[in-house]
């Protein structure tokens, strides 16, 4: 005998999105994730996702810039989705009320899965939705908000999938998240595609990194911090050694590895390295250089310590990041003559 104590769950005719829109929220960043989703419909020629703008009581709120977006709904009237992203902006703390924090667990306890978009997150680990979930937010937020919710564990990717949580910076990065989701859906790499409208140079994905300004992290008092930093990044051809980054700021060695590991979390040559790497891959990704060139170019003596490096901080060899980027952009190429000849 069939169980007909619970409800049947709603099935989605396809995959169906609501972007909970708070007050002063950033504009760009919805509208990056909304446009990845319409031109996933374009160039497929299907109706693959569907959104909705919401907010508590359905009034538009205003965004960042002043603007409003309709049509809105109000969020219990938003029908079944497959996830809720809260899209937060500036003054996120304010915007993030008693109601808005009882509906959010309400989805949760539905067992609905739950996203951000800037500084979204917030409002999710404000509801306690985020504990012990890997979770991302915009790097003005990061220090505050890792002090605030230390059960949380904030990483400075440019978007984090941790099983039903879906966390993303700013800016264009939900660009690059809902490219992700949307080559998890369709079982197939449609993001060549889509990002060949968008005239994009490549797809980000969860291994890159928010760029996060040393002063952001470390304040307007630690000048001897920030201009060595400030040399090591002028210097990724020929690395400096670390005694000649002393000596050029006026401190000591000892000195400069003190405010490296307090101030920066990371030994001062370790910081550098990376600094080179990410140089690396941007070069990897963008360019046509040889992978000796770029090793040589960001100050490696031999491609094969510089792939060793590299591997160590992106988890694969700059041989398979550009093979994989290039494999990407022949697929696009290939569905783009396929839709072509439709």
């Amino acid at each position: 005998m069939s169980d007909t104590s619970k409800p049947p769950v709603p099935q989605l005719p396809r995959h169906r999105f609501v972007f909970l829109t708070l007050p002063n929220y950033t504009m760009l960043a919805l509208a990056s994730a909304i446009d990845a989703l319409r031109m996933a419909n374009r160039v497929s020629k299907r109706d693959l996702y569907e959104w909705t703008l919401a907010t508590l009581d359905g009034e538009p709120v205003p965004a960042s810039n002043g603007l409003s977006m309709s049509p809105t709904v109000a969020l219990d009237q938003a029908g079944p989705a497959n996830i809720v992203f809260v899209v937060g902006g500036v003054q996120v703390e304010k915007a993030t009320t008693a109601p808005l924090l009882a509906a959010l667990r309400r989805l949760a306890q539905r067992h609905v899965s739950l996203g951000s978009l800037c500084t979204g997150g917030y409002a999710l680990a404000k509801a306690g939705l985020l504990d012990k979930y890997r979770a991302v937010i915009h790097w003005e937020n990061m220090t505050a908000l890792r002090e605030e919710f230390p059960r949380v564990i904030f990483s400075d990717q440019l978007f984090a999938i941790d099983r039903d949580r879906y966390t993303c910076t700013g800016g264009i990065a939900p660009l690059d998240l809902m490219l992700h989701i949307i080559k998890q859906h369709q079982g197939r790499d449609i993001g060549p595609l889509i990002s060949e409208q968008f005239i994009l140079d490549r797809i980000r994905n969860d291994q890159d990194r928010q760029h996060i300004p040393l002063q952001a992290r470390v304040g307007l008092f630690h000048e001897n911090l920030i201009e060595a930093a400030a040399l090591m990044e002028a210097n990724i051809e020929e690395p400096l050694s670390l005694d000649e980054i002393a000596a050029l700021v006026g401190v000591s060695r000892r000195q400069i590895e003190r405010l490296f590991k307090r101030y920066v979390g990371q030994v001062p040559t370790k910081y550098y390295l990376d600094m080179r790497l990410r140089r690396a891959r941007d070069l990897l990704l963008q360019t046509p250089m040889s992978i000796m060139q770029v090793a040589v170019a960001c100050g490696f003596q031999s491609p094969p310590h510089f792939s060793k490096c590299y591997r160590m901080l992106y988890g694969y060899t700059p041989s398979a990041e550009r093979s994989a980027s290039r494999s990407q952009a022949l697929a696009g190429l290939a569905q783009h003559a396929s839709v072509q000849t439709d």
